[in-house]
């Protein structure tokens, strides 16, 4: 087992008083940052900062920053939300670390998708079937992971079969319509 345990300080936006989410950060009680290449290779969609000792994804609609002493959590309704993230976080991160060796390590920096590269293999048409008033801006949601591939449902329709998978491979996901 290589993490134990953490502490969680749970923060509510400073800047935005009506917001209806907090954030979180927790500090962990041990140095994680050599499971952190193994993560990057496991969970889908993760960037990975080898320079900076980061690790980012999403997890159930939450941002997730992981580094070698902390974790930080965005989007949470409160803090048995973060709790449960969290303890779920612990689970991979032990899960990963038990399996390292069946699992190549990917040590390789991510490069940060950008809408436009979204934005090109989307259905077009600016349709709203998503909620958004535009591709572009859905293209730009799906990025920073507030909305789900699986609000645009012309993407998922066989005629945008192959620019589905390709967006899907390039995200890092296997989501299903």
């Amino acid at each position: 087992m290589l993490l134990t345990g953490y502490t969680l300080k749970v923060i509510s936006p400073d800047c935005n008083h009506e917001a209806t989410t907090v954030n979180a950060v927790a500090v962990l009680s041990e140095d994680i940052g050599a499971v952190l290449p193994y993560l990057n290779r496991v969970l889908k969609g993760a960037r990975y900062d080898p320079r900076g000792m980061s690790l980012i994804f999403q997890h159930e609609g939450h941002r997730v920053v992981l580094q070698p002493r902390q974790v930080g959590l965005t989007r949470l309704e409160d803090e048995a939300e973060a709790r449960a993230v969290m303890d779920w976080l612990v689970e991979t991160i032990n899960g990963t670390w038990e399996r390292r060796g069946e699992i190549e390590p990917d040590h390789r920096a991510s490069t940060q998708l950008r809408p436009l590269e979204v934005y090109k293999l989307l259905p077009g048409g600016n349709c709203r079937a998503c909620g958004e008033a535009t591709c572009l801006a859905f293209a730009t949601k799906l990025v920073r992971g507030d909305i789900q591939i699986t609000a645009c449902s012309p993407l998922f329709t066989e005629q945008h079969a192959r620019a589905r998978e390709r967006l899907l491979e390039i995200m890092g996901t296997a989501a299903e319509p």
